[in-house]
């Protein structure tokens, strides 16, 4: 049960946050290089393809990060 120490749970816990922080800002600086906003075109145009795309580009930077954390 070594995993379970305070020092171990507060390190998931900011790794976690940190992962998370750096996805919303890669996805931000993504939004902002497409035309138009991905919102618009996925919600109200039904666009599944740039979706598609977004939903890539998020697993993508999330398996970069998490290899990032565990080294």
């Amino acid at each position: 049960m070594e995993y379970l120490t305070p020092k171990a749970l507060t390190a998931s816990v900011v790794y976690a946050l940190l992962g998370i922080l750096i996805l919303v800002i890669s996805f931000y600086i993504f939004n902002k290089l497409t035309p138009g906003t991905l919102r618009r075109e996925i919600l109200e145009e039904h666009n599944s393809a740039l979706a598609i795309i977004a939903a890539a580009f998020m697993l993508a930077v999330a398996l970069i990060i998490s290899a990032a954390i565990h080294g």
